[in-house]
């Protein structure tokens, strides 16, 4: 992609990413191991897709830094320009867009009603309107297996088959580097590039810093069960049953 589009056309698009290192408004660690970084920019990345029968075209493919996937980016007929998440087999060029009756291909947008039985999908919305929160990141795909009353039933990649309103956007198609998970760093100077710092094990510190410190020589845990380093329990069951949402879970991971 040129300089010339780069610096004017995506210029609203990016900016950047302040560097927190894991710290708090007041300089607390609050987030262990992170820290550095190479100066980076946010990329504003379109997850709504509401620009309902506004014909794009994707005019470049590019990388960005936080996250596993590249990102596309679509010039409207309008003149707009945004981001998009990158599907499998999309090139500059192709031609995209949302809407209640569009053609079911790569990169369209639309609601779960008009989604044909055994889709593959991203980016799906949990609640109209709010945007896309499921399937995001590299290789992701979800499909849909089932139509019942005013929700889908789609089936994660861990195998969680998930209710959904049918008035939630998905975006047709799988996302690509699917490779990603296979990649290998190389050295440690990357992930400090990455702002990750190295994560010092809990029985490597003294026990004012961490429950499994402390002992003569090396030592385990010396518990029943390992904690974090905030003294609470790090197996079993954590999740906190008030956030859950177990009543739109169809078949569990399990």
């Amino acid at each position: 992609m040129n300089k010339q589009l780069n610096s004017k056309n995506t210029k609203g698009l990016k900016k950047l990413l302040k560097k927190h290192s894991g710290r708090s408004s007041g300089g607390m660690v609050t987030v262990r191991s992170q820290g550095g970084r190479h100066k980076r920019y946010y990329r504003e990345v379109d997850f709504k897709r509401n620009k309902f029968g506004v014909l794009g075209e994707v005019v470049a493919l590019e990388y960005d830094p936080n996250r596993n996937i590249d990102i596309a980016l679509v010039k409207y007929s309008d003149g707009e320009y945004r981001y998009i998440l990158a599907p499998k087999g999309i090139k500059a060029g192709d031609k995209i867009t949302s809407g209640d009756k569009v053609e079911a291909k790569t990169g369209n947008a639309m609601r779960l009603r008009n989604i044909t039985v055994g889709t593959l999908i991203h980016n799906v919305e949990l609640m109209p309107g709010k945007g896309g929160q499921l399937g995001r990141s590299a290789g992701m795909a979800l499909q849909l297996l089932a139509k019942e009353g005013d929700f889908a039933h789609l089936k994660l990649p861990s195998g969680e088959v998930r209710m959904i309103p049918l008035e939630s956007l998905a975006t047709i198609g799988t996302l690509g580097n699917e490779d990603i998970r296979q990649e290998v760093l190389g050295k440690a100077g990357r992930s400090r590039h990455m702002g990750i710092k190295p994560n010092v094990r809990g029985v490597a510190q003294d026990p004012d810093s961490h429950p499994h410190g402390g002992g003569e020589g090396r030592s385990g845990i010396g518990r029943k069960k390992p904690m974090t380093k905030y003294g609470r329990p790090a197996v079993g069951k954590t999740r906190n049953k008030k956030k859950q949402s177990s009543r739109y879970i169809v078949k569990r991971r399990k």
